[in-house]
């Protein structure tokens, strides 16, 4: 019996630490790409997977920083959804290469549609003007589901570099190289004052879903090495010799 124990304890810490690391990459409402660079002119998407198996995601409120305003913000509508973008006047007037920001996009809500279980959201929206005086902005994000539970992703990382419970949606900024599209689209930006549009942009094809389907692939694994323990315990047992 003691080698079935030890099988099935080597079998399960596997499958949980296999399940370990795919489920947080489903679950994380998270900006992708994970980064762009400073002062460029940059489409993302607020990704949103469906995380309960008895509910499914109705809105999304996506929180814009008012510390490192966005001078232009357009969303692209998603079928099913009704965007709205409120704009707000800053705590203070920030200076930016466009001139004095002193009201920007302060949210952005998507409601009206569903996200079911098993399934995921992206919400594309273009950030223009992106601020060259930091390597990170945040966009604290709160799911609502048709439970009524609402999830608020705005826990910033850990000072220990530990991963925290409802990690916020963050977007890295890196220094512009200034030779592929972002920084010429930063180059030739208007000069005029700020503005807010909310009208369509054009789309980008990417496979949105290669990162989930990794996730997916690596549990599906992880599975599969539950069973094969469970088969060597048992053929172990097989092999004892009978009193």
């Amino acid at each position: 019996m003691s080698i079935i124990r030890r099988a099935l304890t080597v079998t399960a810490t596997a499958t949980a630490l296999t399940l370990g690391f795919a489920l947080p990459a489903l679950a994380h409402v998270t900006v992708q790409p994970g980064s762009v660079e400073q002062g460029s002119f940059s489409k993302v998407a607020f990704r949103v997977p469906n995380e309960r198996d008895d509910a499914s995601t109705t809105k999304i409120e996506v929180t814009f920083p008012v510390d490192h305003p966005l001078p232009f913000v357009s969303v692209k509508p998603v079928p099913g959804w009704k965007a709205e973008v409120t704009e707000g006047k800053l705590p203070t007037p920030v200076q930016s290469q466009y001139g004095e920001i002193t009201e920007a996009v302060t949210k952005i809500t998507w409601s009206g549609g569903e996200v079911k279980r098993g399934e995921f959201q992206e919400f594309e929206v273009s950030l223009g003007g992106l601020p060259t005086t930091t390597d990170h902005l945040y966009f604290p994000t709160k799911q609502t589901y048709s439970s009524g539970e609402v999830v608020d992703w705005k826990d910033e990382p850990k000072t220990d570099g530990g991963e925290a419970e409802h990690p916020v949606p963050t977007l890295k900024l890196t220094p512009p190289t200034g030779d592929d599209h972002h920084g010429a689209a930063a180059s030739a930006a208007p000069s005029a004052a700020p503005a807010v549009a909310a009208t369509p942009v054009a789309a980008d094809t990417h496979d949105s879903a290669s990162t989930d389907g990794t996730a997916r692939l690596i549990g599906g694994i992880g599975i599969v090495v539950g069973i094969a323990g469970v088969g060597v315990a048992i053929a172990a047992l097989r092999r004892r010799p009978t009193a």
